[in-house]
């Protein structure tokens, strides 16, 4: 039974941390929704039916899904636009709640960030939400496919030096939880979004995980305590 917050002794270890950044660690649902009510305008479309499906992915992905018969290349143009955009937009995004002592907490542990966002998009929602960038991280320039494609988590795993089964994911998303499974890794998610795919561990946000760096190299990520 996947562990919750509410399980006192529940505890994962790992080698390396693997986080995603929005919904995981920043909270930026304000401008996401924002940009892409706006795009939804545009396209005749149901803004509702685009944010059930706009976590996680790349822009080019979530268009291919809601518009299938849409050449691909509109997709890429839109994509380009809505990321300068939601760059740009950096009103209401902030930390997830705890993100900033977790942060603190893995500075000199193995982590990485896997990100659907661009470089600029990482930087500015990062920066807007004060919480340190990692060393290093995956961003939607380092891949050929987006989440849920595991592409991007198993770049991350190989850029620390470990394996995926050494490896434990921090996601929010769908995509971003069928991404980490089809990588092979185990996941903590973040938020109620998470909650539905029944991962190996649940929080509502970052204040019920301790983390701690055991003698033998490992992580414990000890849940609800």
């Amino acid at each position: 039974m996947p562990a919750t917050a509410s399980s006192p002794t529940s505890v994962l270890t790992a080698r390396a941390l693997l986080l995603d950044m929005d919904g995981t660690l920043v909270n930026s649902d304000a401008s996401v929704e924002r940009c892409w009510r706006r795009w939804a305008d545009e396209h005749g479309l149901d803004p509702e039916e685009i944010l059930n499906v706009v976590h996680g992915r790349q822009g080019y992905a979530t268009m291919a899904v809601l518009l299938p018969d849409r050449p691909m290349e509109l997709n890429h143009a839109d994509n380009r636009r809505l990321l300068a955009e939601e760059t740009a937009d950096t009103d209401g995004v902030v930390p997830i709640p705890g993100a900033p002592a977790f942060m603190s907490a893995i500075a000199t542990l193995p982590h990485a960030l896997v990100t659907s966002a661009n470089v600029a998009l990482a930087d500015a929602r990062m920066t807007a939400a004060a919480l340190p960038m990692p060393k290093i991280r995956v961003t939607a320039e380092n891949v050929t496919a987006s989440k849920p494609d595991p592409e991007g988590f198993l770049l991350g795993a190989a850029e620390l030096g470990f394996a995926p089964e050494d490896c434990v994911v921090f996601e929010d998303s769908e995509a971003g939880i069928t991404a980490a499974r089809s990588a092979g890794m185990r996941v903590v998610g973040v938020g109620p979004r998470a909650k539905t795919m029944a991962p190996d561990a649940h929080v509502v946000d970052l204040t019920q995980l301790r983390v701690e760096a055991l003698p033998s190299g490992e992580i414990a990520l000890r849940f609800g305590a």
